[in-house]
């Protein structure tokens, strides 16, 4: 391969420098030249339709009978103000589904109203989203079966 020479008598000149106008840094210049997102907001929402969430477990009769004769037994001690652990199913604020979590406290009000259980650390967790309910005031093996 033979070498072009046409820019032989300049190729070797320093570079012109303009009056009032600095030279950029290597840090800039290299800026330039860096990656960018075309697409705003894509990965976010490849992530988002990854992100995988669990249907609500429909409660059969015997555990709704276990859980109301709990909730009960909460009404009668409310004043103890006793800790429960509740498993509850948490709607997701984006898309179709949830997740199931625990939450433990004490237990500051049943609203039969409004059908939800409020504990003292401001949690509120609707009747009908309630799995399991926990507590030292249950008797052992009370609900299983």
């Amino acid at each position: 391969m033979e070498r072009d020479h046409r820019y032989d008598d300049i190729i070797h000149l320093s570079r012109p420098e303009l009056p009032g106008h600095p030279r950029m840094g290597m840090i800039d210049r290299a800026a330039q030249f860096s990656p960018f997102a075309a697409l705003t907001g894509y990965e976010a929402a490849i992530e988002e339709a990854a992100r995988l969430t669990d249907e609500k477990i429909e409660t059969g009769e015997e555990q709704l009978a276990a859980l109301n004769e709990k909730l009960h037994l909460l009404q009668w001690h409310l004043r103890e103000r006793p800790i429960v652990r509740v498993t509850c199913f948490q709607k997701d604020a984006r898309k179709a589904g949830g997740a199931y979590i625990t939450l433990t406290g004490r237990l500051k009000k049943l609203d039969e109203t409004a059908r939800q259980l409020k504990l003292e650390n401001g949690a509120v967790v609707d009747f009908g989203d309630v799995l399991e309910l926990e507590s030292e005031i249950f008797p052992a093996k009370f609900g299983e079966g």
